[in-house]
């Protein structure tokens, strides 16, 4: 769980998230970059959006969304660990990465 700012950065609401930046990022940052995850729609609505078919290892109290935003957040931000992504979460995180980003 950590604060996420909505995209008018105006305001903010603590939500899952799950981090995406890599061990070599965090050797030369501090702060670490998130991927929001969300309950409210229960079936992803495009190709960047995937349903977290694990939720319950994953921590989340409800089936849920990896919601294509990203924001950076200082490692005490984030309230707590949730649980952990299988495999086939992991693929779907992964390819939502890789549309996003190019």
């Amino acid at each position: 769980m950590s604060p996420f700012p909505f995209t008018d950065q105006n305001q903010g609401k603590k939500r899952p998230a799950v981090i995406v930046s890599s061990d070599e990022y965090h050797r030369e940052r501090r702060d670490v970059i998130l991927l929001a995850i969300t309950s409210r729609a229960r079936i992803a609505s495009s190709n960047l959006e995937a349903e977290v078919k694990d939720w319950q290892t994953a921590g989340l109290l409800k089936p849920s969304i990896f919601k294509p935003v990203l924001t950076t957040a200082e490692p005490i931000l984030i309230v707590r660990k949730l649980g952990h992504l299988g495999e086939q979460d992991l693929r779907s995180l992964r390819r939502i990465l890789e549309i996003i980003l190019g």
